[in-house]
């Protein structure tokens, strides 16, 4: 079903939709099924359906009739733990042991991928596709923001009709939505951000007395969609910023449906590096086959349900110069070969979920599509492979799989953010809602004529990768988890002083979304 199609369907049924709303049912793997399903359960008070509308949890569950219940795991244990608890937010750690077994089969663990570009890519580089891409970012996430200031076009400020505005009781306060495309400074050290929306551009200066405000705006960057309430100088030609309103998380409480097990996080494994670190690796294989001694490890590994790679599962060829010589397996099809021997021996009860990093066999420009199938032929039924970004349901939990790379642009342009605590820049992705804001800078994106990063539907994870170093925050009622990596420091991460926490494992328990973080390197 298209978007003209679903609206239609809701509009002959006497309902209004939310475009939010329209996008996720779009972007669903079965959107004429859950459109029967939302018009099923639909609360006769609703008149307009919104995200909050659609129970994609309880949709998910239907065929899942008599489904096995699951025990939770056992505590840990006092000696194993540097015990910190993950909703304060951070979270336990664990040093793993080998040898011994023992194992739990789960029959069922069901995956609804919920957005992914694969297939749906339509991007050739013409200029109206850049066009349509700003404006679709625009358009989403300005929505978000209207829910929270009446907000006038950048025209109506223009020559001729601010006056009506300035000096004016009744206008009070003046409210624009803009992109920000220039941000500056004055000799005095103000800032003063040129923004623009479908209709024309204007200027707004944050002041440095208002100190607060000053850094907030410290952190804004390029093309970012932003609020600005204020009032009009007397010529009229600048707006002095009271005010900053961000898309931002909702404060709401997301309501999960109850679910149980755990879901292991990691990715940057980069198989056929000289740097990959094997033993370790193996060590973790032999965990999720329940083969350790250790007996809140293998409480754990009896609990896994899924296990989900956030992209770099190769080193790839050809990433940086030189590589060639940082490689063990200098063909790229061998690299995956060998890794899909690695997920082979991972018990076929995990679901695994694979999406792809700058270090894989997909196109560079984000977003990436899933790995093409003369490379996903030689993995085991268990893995579903997605793009990324991409959106998947994990029997009630939705986590939102970026590998990460807006995270090199963040660092540059953020004050405060940076590679040794990672999730510091996913907050900034929560509180821009989307995942990569600046374009043209380190990351290449494609301009589809839909923007991929907009963060419309709220995840309950979202799941980074790329910097390799791992992170654990709660932000808002989203988990945010940066997973690490398998190699060990590079000869380029030396040089730029990144120091890697290798072989540590994030591990979520999909009841509560406590984290764990399992240690492997020693």
């Amino acid at each position: 079903m298209n978007e003209i199609d679903v609206l239609t369907v809701f509009i002959e049924e006497g309902y209004q939709i939310s475009p939010e709303a329209v996008d996720l049912i779009c972007s669903h793997c079965s959107p004429k099924e859950l459109v029967a399903y939302i018009l099923e359960n639909i609360d006769l008070s609703v008149l307009v359906i919104d995200v909050d509308h659609i129970d994609l949890e309880g949709f998910s569950d239907m065929p899942s009739e008599g489904e096995e219940s699951f025990k939770s795991s056992s505590e840990l244990s006092s000696q194993n733990e540097v015990f910190k608890n993950a909703y304060d937010p951070s979270y336990q750690i664990l040093s793993s042991s080998t040898d011994a077994s023992s194992n739990v089969c789960y029959s069922d663990s069901p995956v609804s991928v919920i957005s992914d570009i694969t297939d749906n890519s339509t991007c050739v580089g013409e200029y109206m596709e850049f066009v349509q891409f700003f404006r679709n970012r625009y358009s989403r996430i300005s929505d978000i923001i209207r829910g929270r200031v009446n907000a006038r076009p950048i025209e109506s400020l223009k020559t001729g009709k601010r006056s009506n505005f300035r000096g004016s009781k009744e206008a009070g306060e003046i409210s624009v939505i803009g992109m920000i495309s220039e941000i500056k400074s004055t000799s005095n050290g103000h800032k003063i951000l040129e923004v623009e929306d479908p209709t024309g551009s204007f200027s707004v200066l944050i002041r440095m007395a208002d100190k607060d405000l000053y850094e907030q705006a410290s952190h804004l960057v390029l093309d970012e969609v932003v609020g600005f309430t204020g009032k009009l100088t007397n010529d009229g030609k600048l707006m002095i910023v009271q005010k900053i309103i961000l898309p931002d998380l909702p404060n709401t409480t997301i309501k999960r449906s109850g679910t149980t097990g755990k879901a292991i996080l990691t990715s940057d494994i980069h198989i056929g590096s000289s740097t990959f670190l094997e033993e370790p690796w193996e060590r973790f294989l032999d965990f999720l086959n329940g083969d350790t001694d250790n007996e809140a490890l293998a409480a754990i590994s009896k609990d896994v349900r899924y296990l989900l790679i956030a992209g770099d599962l190769v080193d790839g060829i050809g990433i940086y110069p030189g590589q060639e010589h940082e490689l063990s397996i200098l063909d790229v099809y061998d690299q995956y070969k060998k890794a899909a021997e690695y997920f082979h021996r991972v018990p076929s009860h995990i679901h695994i979920i694979i999406s792809p990093g700058n270090h894989d066999a997909v196109r560079q420009a984000e977003p990436q599509p899933k790995l093409p199938e003369i490379i996903r032929a030689d993995f085991p039924e268990n893995v579903t492979f997605v793009g990324n970004p991409s959106i998947v349901d994990l029997d009630g939990v939705k986590v939102l799989l970026y590998h990460g790379r807006s995270i090199d642009d963040l660092v540059a342009a953020v004050p405060g953010v940076s590679y040794g605590d990672p999730t510091k820049a996913m907050v900034e992705m929560m509180k821009f809602r989307h995942l990569s804001p600046i374009y043209g800078s380190r990351v290449s994106i494609a301009p589809e004529k839909k923007d991929h990063f907009v963060i419309g539907n709220v995840p309950d994870i979202l799941h980074c990768g790329h910097v390799h170093t791992v992170g654990v925050e709660w932000y808002k009622n989203v988990l945010l988890i940066n997973s690490g990596t398998w190699q060990d420091q590079t000869e380029f991460q030396k040089r730029v002083n990144v120091v890697p926490t290798p072989a540590q494992v994030p591990v979520v328990d999909l009841a509560t979304l406590k984290t764990t973080i399992l240690k492997f390197d020693e």
